[in-house]
């Protein structure tokens, strides 16, 4: 019996796969701006139409996010992701704070037992990646501290367990006011101390140095919140860990 025809895919599906590879592979990481879509045109070969409809598209799914005047930023890393973020905006940042702590918490006992050089070697890049960026930019210091506790997770071996903590923490990291209240939040406890916890196969320090960290941001959250009615929540600025 003869196979069904399969009717070819529309160019603008096949633009949806290339640009979506791009951000799983991290050449586009979360909070950062895409090219202009007159770019995306002259790459990718394609109709200006074209580009604009794969766009939407990911905009719809939760994974990029128009900003006027600004172009156009990458909002999730997956679905997952997406879908975690979308949820997140509906509750407390310090209830999404409180699940990052649970799953930080384990993870940082787990990488503990799991003796991993290559994990250490990638924890120790990202640590120094995270102090040379203390001194830089806002965009610069978030995406090393996002990307350094998302290697402490990471250090655990579990892909799944990696994958919401990731999605939960690109929500969480809106909440503080911008300006200079945000400066302070830099030199938070824990970094260096969960790295030689885990270098060492001490769980014990692992997750305490993990509940250091945490204490601190959630000090920040609560200090926000009390300058003004809904700054916790607020999306205009971030909080790094």
């Amino acid at each position: 019996m003869d196979q069904p025809i399969i009717p070819p895919r529309k160019v603008s599906e096949l633009v949806v796969e290339r640009l979506m590879q791009r951000v799983e592979r991290g050449e586009w990481p979360v909070g950062t701006r895409i090219p202009a879509e007159p770019e995306l045109v002259a790459e990718l070969g394609v109709g200006r139409n074209t580009v604009r409809e794969a766009v939407r598209a990911l905009e719809h799914a939760g994974i990029l996010e128009p900003r006027r005047g600004d172009g156009t930023y990458v909002r999730a890393a997956d679905g997952l992701d997406a879908a975690l973020t979308r949820r997140a905006r509906t509750t407390d940042a310090l209830h999404v704070l409180e699940v990052r702590e649970i799953l930080e918490r384990g993870a940082a006992r787990a990488a503990a037992g799991q003796a991993d050089a290559d994990a250490l070697h990638r924890l120790d890049a990202a640590l120094a990646a995270q102090v040379a960026a203390r001194d830089g930019d806002e965009q610069a210091f978030q995406a090393a501290d996002v990307a350094f506790h998302g290697e402490v997770v990471r250090a655990a071996g579990n892909p799944l367990l990696a994958d919401l903590y990731d999605g939960l923490d690109h929500a969480l990291v809106r909440t503080l006011p911008a300006g200079g209240q945000r400066r302070h939040h830099r030199d938070v406890p824990g970094h260096a101390e969960v790295v030689a916890a885990v270098r060492a196969g001490d769980a014990e320090a692992a997750e305490a140095a993990v509940v250091a960290t945490i204490d601190a941001v959630r000090a920040q959250l609560v200090e926000a919140a009390a300058d003004g009615p809904g700054r916790a929540d607020a999306d205009a600025g971030e909080v790094e860990a």
